[in-house]
């Protein structure tokens, strides 16, 4: 038996429940307003109370009681059989159209309780009781003649009730195996949106929002509920100019699937670039007009970023390698030229070389820093590998010591007591020191530079101290952006890719640290940071 099958037999039952108390009370009133003498009816008012009282009281007490059991079922059903008859035999008979419907609901309720065996034996009760209704009066063939009328119409009106019953349950149960499978699809459905990363918002004809799912709530940023919520009280979106956009508006007019990259939202002061997929949705009766939109919004802040940064890269490096390039270029054609001469004094020749080997050193820092940046973003090389801080030191000043010399500079090192290990990649520590220390050289026209290193209980500094001619206070802020080199004169005299502390910046944070800058025009700068001591040399 069906889901839908037993809830509409418990309909049944319930209603079936009120008729078995009001039949019998409804027999009872009948009985009191019947002139007893001029009927068939007996006058033993006895006898009539014998009949009535139990059954009301066991009406009453089935009203109240309703049977959980099959088995008490059956015995209550038994009873109101056995008192019906009782009343056709005792009382009046098959005449009164009470009995008729009273004995139509039994053959009902015996079906619906015990199916085809409940019907075959309430019809042959039924029987019975007529043969034996005939018996007592068969000398009255008017009350034959009712008994047979009463019977038939008993049968014929049973089978209808029976049919439509069957037709009702079949009804019943198919709309509930529906609304079943509606249900089923329905959850399928709302499982598999809200398990999609984009939000997916569908909206009515009015602009109104009805379904949603989890990942709308995520890129909102909310857990208010947005159902029937106007979609753009909702999603307050610009353009690039920083126009408004009225999503309703633009998909009303859109007549298939229209896609948008170019639009964005403010969400708690973060602005979130989106895609938006729109697409109207017509049932098969309504191909004019669309019966409602779907909406999927794709957070593209990442990718956008990463495409701009993607070509300002390759415009920037462009610009910076076509100026190296021409001058090697040019450089070699006349050096090329001279040779063939053969007249040019050995000094303009080394002159010109030079010139073409400071060009190409320049194009290899730029390589090695792209490069070094390359490892960074792809996570290459950092492996955690316990580095002894004093060998580092060392392997620097080896390092550097030459070319600070050769610009008339001191390299210092600055450190005391035991510096013990840090646990890092030492890779992107190494190329971090380099940059800092490279970057120091550079802008140092005289003084020295100074790598520090002191530790306490947890961690270890580390400070590149210059006497240079320092950054600005405005520089400072833009120094560790991509290709950004400053406006002051003496830094455009030295030669640089404006890579060097963008690297740095980007080494230090895969390090899990923060560069800090304090710097003076004129006044040199310090560049530092710290690492945790390893554990085993705390």
């Amino acid at each position: 038996m069906t889901g839908g099958e037993v809830e509409v037999k418990q309909r049944i039952r319930e209603i079936l429940r009120y008729a078995g108390v009001l039949l019998p009370a409804a027999l009872v009133v009948y009985g009191l307003f019947v002139n007893i003498g001029a009927s068939r009816f007996v006058t033993n008012e006895y006898v009539f109370s014998a009949v009535m009282v139990p059954w009301l009281i066991l009406s009453l007490i089935i009203f109240v009681f309703p049977s959980r059991r099959p088995s008490g079922a059956l015995l209550r059903l038994g009873a109101y059989h056995f008192f019906v008859g009782a009343y056709i035999l005792l009382i009046a008979g098959f005449g009164p159209p009470f009995i008729t419907l009273g004995w139509v609901l039994l053959l009902l309720v015996s079906y619906i309780y015990l199916a085809q065996m409940g019907l075959i034996l309430n019809v042959l009760t039924l029987i019975l009781v007529a043969l034996a209704d005939i018996a007592l009066n068969i000398s009255d063939r008017d009350l034959i003649v009712i008994d047979i009328i009463s019977v038939a119409s008993i049968f014929i009106i049973g089978a209808i009730m029976i049919a439509v019953n069957r037709i009702q349950q079949a009804d019943s149960a198919e709309l509930l195996r529906s609304r079943a499978k509606e249900s089923l699809q329905s959850g399928r459905m709302n499982t598999l949106i809200n398990n999609l990363a984009d939000a997916v918002i569908n909206i009515n004809e009015e602009g109104k929002i009805e379904v949603y799912n989890a990942a709308s709530l995520n890129l909102l940023n909310t857990n208010v509920s947005l159902h029937q919520q106007f979609i753009d009280d909702v999603i307050n979106a610009k353009d690039t100019s920083g126009k408004q956009v009225k999503i309703f508006q633009m998909i009303k007019k859109a007549r298939g699937v229209k896609v948008r990259d170019d639009l964005s939202i403010e969400i708690d002061d973060e602005t979130i670039r989106l895609e938006v997929t729109a697409s109207p949705v017509r049932s098969s009766y309504s191909r004019s007009s669309a019966d409602g939109y779907i909406l999927i919004l794709r957070d593209i802040t990442k990718a956008k970023s990463l495409e701009e940064e993607r070509d300002e890269f390759i415009s920037v490096v462009s610009h910076e390698l076509r100026t190296p390039i021409t001058i090697v270029e040019g450089t070699l054609s006349n050096t090329q030229l001279m040779v063939r001469q053969g007249n040019t004094p050995p000094g303009t020749l080394e002159r010109s070389l030079a010139e073409a080997h400071d060009q190409i050193l320049f194009l290899s820092r730029m390589v090695n820093d792209l490069s070094t940046l390359s490892r960074a973003e792809r996570s290459v090389a950092d492996t955690p590998d316990t580095i002894d801080i004093k060998s580092l030191v060392a392997d620097l000043y080896r390092e550097y010591a030459p070319q600070a010399e050769k610009k008339q500079l001191h390299f210092d090192i600055d450190s005391s007591g035991k510096l013990g290990t840090v646990t890092t990649s030492h890779l992107y520590l190494r190329e971090l020191l380099q940059n800092l220390i490279t970057n120091a050289i550079k802008y140092t026209k005289e003084g020295s530079v100074t790598l520090h290193v002191a530790r306490d209980d947890k961690r270890i500094l580390f400070e590149v101290k210059d006497t240079g001619i320092g950054i600005s206070k405005s520089d400072q802020a833009k120094i560790f952006n991509k290709f950004y080199r400053s406006e002051d004169y003496r830094t455009r005299e030295t030669g640089g890719t404006g890579l060097g502390l963008y690297v740095a910046s980007k080494l230090s944070r895969k390090l899990g640290t923060t560069i800090e800058v304090k710097s003076r025009l004129n006044h040199g700068s310090v560049f530092s940071f710290s690492l945790p001591v390893h554990s085993d040399t705390k």
